[in-house]
């Protein structure tokens, strides 16, 4: 008599941890599969000065999304330097307790979300998809395949995944001027955009929130140089304001970048060092 061969079911797979050990809190999506991170750069968002409304608005969003509730996909955008990066890492400090972790995917990857959905769905984590710096130059037409990805095809989206993504441009592409003189006005004198422009700010309308981190003025700046001062344990000189205002001016740029580079560009030239 044959001898019937039944078939063992297979373990379950174990969740992957970080290379610490840890139980990870971010991870990275490459070559079809998640890589935790092991030491992620967390800012903390107390830090962050001068752009209170936006985190305000992005902390609401992201505690929605980490209790289950309705939360809408968003896009940062403004200026280089001024934390918007450091906004989304910062994150993971006030949420990962609940739940709520990071995923850093590359720009291309956005296009192909399906595996990772496929990932994320039935865990019970809260799943931030972070594509950071994301744009589009002129000519490539790759951001029409995100705009499908973004707005859902035939697979539906994880409930547990929320897409944020950060950029220096409002509408993510290359505009024109030319574009502008596409406009129409109407028998009312109500103004249409033209075709170009239309389909452009179609896409950066595939996140439901945006916020914008834009260039500080010279108080602001300054209030942020003070607070990089102490966080260095910088003892700042009588011509602080002066020399850090300065630094911004040579960049070209007044953000929080820019203003803790002023820090310790100036506490190397305390030291006798030169920046």
């Amino acid at each position: 008599m044959a001898r019937k061969r039944v078939a063992k079911r297979g373990k379950p797979a174990a969740k992957r941890k970080a290379p610490n050990g840890a139980e990870p809190v971010a991870y990275r999506w490459r070559a079809g599969r998640l890589e935790p991170i092991a030491h992620p750069d967390v800012y903390p968002l107390a830090g962050l000065l001068g752009v209170e409304r936006s985190l305000a608005r992005l902390r609401a969003n992201v505690a929605a999304f980490t209790a289950g509730r309705p939360a809408l996909d968003t896009l940062l955008y403004g200026e280089r330097g001024t934390g918007k990066s450091s906004a989304v890492r910062g994150l993971l400090g006030e949420f990962a307790a609940a739940g709520f972790r990071l995923v850093e995917v590359r720009r291309d990857d956005l296009m192909e979300l399906a595996g990772l959905w496929s990932a994320l769905r039935g865990r019970p984590e809260r799943f931030g998809v972070f594509c950071d710096d994301l744009s589009f130059e002129e000519g490539d037409t790759s951001w029409k395949r995100l705009k499908a990805e973004l707005d859902g095809g035939v697979e539906a989206r994880p409930a547990n995944a929320l897409v944020l993504a950060t950029s220096n441009r409002r509408h993510l592409l290359t505009e024109r001027i030319s574009e502008n003189r596409e406009a129409v006005l109407d028998a009312d004198g109500l103004l249409h955009p033209g075709e170009t422009a239309e389909e452009k700010v179609s896409l950066s309308d595939r996140f439901g929130l945006l916020l914008p981190f834009f260039a500080f003025d010279q108080e602001t700046y300054l209030r942020i140089a003070r607070h990089h001062a102490r966080e260095l344990g910088l003892a700042a000189p009588a011509d602080f304001d002066a020399r850090v205002l300065r630094f911004a001016l040579e960049r070209g740029t007044r953000s929080g970048r820019t203003a803790r580079q002023a820090c310790i560009a100036l506490a190397q030239s305390l030291d006798g060092v030169a920046p």
